[in-house]
């Protein structure tokens, strides 16, 4: 017999087989209960997607708002049932198209939305009355939001008619992924007011995805990426009680959203966690109702996992990863493109991957039944197995102070960069397979269309951010940019002054700079 020991990715030992016994102190009610019913193991909803499907988003977002906007018609014709956005990074980072910091990334990783007439563009011809839409955007998340706001506004759509999500959740930028502004302190207040503003008059729109998907992109194994996030979480939660906030008026709008990879049964078994560790924090914690304890998340497979070698391959483990994570209960998924790991995904690679879904969705028939895994004794012991790693890191953190001062004292980033090291040793060393990478490697460069970014979509951004500037009311936009300034300086919900802003036609770059004035700029270094 072999003395070969196998693991997790998360580095939890397997046995060859499993049993009942396995099991230990398990209880039906306790630990699963029904589909629907707390702690929600088995899944938010009775019938899960036997009523309805998951939301299918494919994230999407280049070039130009003009066309984006002809990328989310071309996936709404083919079946997508929400819109998702990537903005890129000068957007992301407070900078206008013609800054000179944002030269040669304008509409390079996503689309660039510098005033209202770019959003404007970008959702043209597109009801949102009846489109949700998901926007991954975190330090300037408030003016986008508001941007979203003045547009629906001019169809004649109301603020609790729309539905959506703002990604919104700094904390994870400090962590993992870098794209931050402010400070700490002023960025968790500004995440707060989106909270408050949405909880009063949004009442369809999540305001927050608490995003474990950029902290396991970065490096963390699935245990860390669920312990961050629900600390993350906690952070949120404690802030907007200090505010004077209800648990049962935040928790319901609250959204997560995780990444899937390639270890199967761990990556169902994490949302299963995941869920159900939330359930009961809400609950025990907070003392939340049974509807603020459901957890309800969005999906997005790997684009960590995806390799440059043999993309072909990357369709293949992108179907593997989706399918866990609708065994696992999501309620939205995105699928990545097999070309992402060389470029923009084509329009044909983004089909592919939608089709993805659409094939587990109507042909699998994993969907007939609710958590078609419940009760494999591996699963359930794993289940059991990853929460109580998870509990472990998560009592590390709350010593610490919470998931803030774990940040600011480095422990989350060095935890991710451990574990990123660790995984990439594994890989080099042969450890961990890669096809493509580290066996069954082929020579040559792929034969691949890459989709590229034409330089007059940048040029067409350009000339527009300077005929609006030239062309709108001055006076107003000074009224408006010193209404967010006194807001910022006083504590005030700075929401209603940026979508004053907004729609006089203030810049991204005008609004940011305004508050960058009154709290401040974070150094990179200082969070590293």
């Amino acid at each position: 017999m072999s003395n070969r020991k196998f693991h997790t990715d998360s580095r939890i030992p397997v046995k060859n087989t499993y049993e009942p016994r396995d099991l230990k102190n398990f209880s039906y009610n306790k630990d699963l209960g029904d589909p629907g019913q707390f702690p929600f193991t088995r899944g938010v909803y009775p019938t899960m997607y036997r009523e309805h499907l998951w939301t299918m988003r494919q994230y999407t977002g280049f070039g130009s708002a003009e066309e984006t906007n002809k990328r989310f018609k071309y996936l709404l014709s083919q079946g997508q049932t929400g819109l998702s956005t990537a903005f890129d990074l000068p957007t992301q980072l407070g900078y206008d198209s013609d800054s000179k910091r944002a030269h040669g990334e304008v509409g390079k990783v996503g689309v660039p939305i510098c005033t209202l007439a770019d959003m404007e563009i970008l959702l043209q011809d597109i009801p949102l009355n009846k489109v949700s839409t998901s926007m991954t955007i975190n330090a300037t998340a408030p003016i986008l939001l508001a941007m979203y706001i003045a547009v629906a506004e001019k169809q004649g759509v109301k603020q609790d008619q729309i539905r959506g999500t703002t990604q919104n959740d700094i904390l994870k930028e400090f962590a993992a992924r870098n794209l931050y502004i402010y400070p700490p302190k002023h960025s968790l207040r500004l995440v707060v007011d989106v909270i408050e503003y949405c909880v009063k008059n949004l009442s369809r729109w999540h305001p927050i995805s608490i995003s474990g998907y950029h902290i396991r992109e970065a490096g963390a194994d699935a245990v860390q990426e669920v312990a961050y996030a629900l600390s993350n979480a906690q952070q949120y939660v404690d802030a907007c009680l200090e505010r004077g906030l209800k648990i049962n008026d935040i928790a319901p709008s609250l959204s997560f959203f995780f990444a899937c990879r390639n270890d199967f049964f761990e990556e169902v078994a994490k949302f299963r966690v995941a869920r159900r560790l939330w359930a009961r924090i809400v609950k025990d914690e907070y003392g939340g109702s049974e509807e603020s304890c459901k957890m309800k998340f969005h999906v997005q497979t790997s684009g960590e996992t995806l390799t440059a070698q043999q993309p072909d391959v990357n369709v293949i483990r992108v179907t593997l990863q989706a399918l866990a994570a609708v065994l696992g209960g999501a309620q939205s998924l995105h699928t990545n493109s097999r070309d992402e790991a060389l470029g923009l995904p084509t329009e044909e690679s983004v089909k592919i991957a939608l089709r993805t879904q659409q094939t587990i969705a109507y042909e699998s028939g994993v969907t007939k039944v609710t958590d078609p895994m419940g009760g494999s004794f591996y699963l359930e012991a794993l289940t059991n197995e990853v929460e109580n790693k998870i509990g472990q890191e998560m009592k590390r953190v709350r010593k610490m102070g919470g998931a803030m001062i774990a940040i600011e004292n480095g422990y989350m980033q060095g935890a991710i960069r451990d574990s990123a090291y660790k995984l990439q040793a594994r890989i080099e060393s042969g450890e961990e397979t890669v096809i493509g990478v580290n066996r069954f490697i082929e020579e040559g460069k792929p034969n691949v269309n890459i989709h590229r970014i034409p330089q007059t979509a940048v040029e067409q951004q350009l000339k527009r951010i300077r005929r609006v500037k030239g062309t709108r009311d001055k006076t107003q936009v000074n009224g408006a940019i010193q209404r967010l300034q006194r807001s910022a300086k006083t504590g005030d919900n700075v929401m209603p002054a940026i979508i004053g802003a907004v729609k006089s036609y203030a810049t991204l770059q005008e609004i940011s700079d305004v508050l960058r004035k009154v709290f401040g700029e974070q150094s990179k270094s200082a969070m590293i």
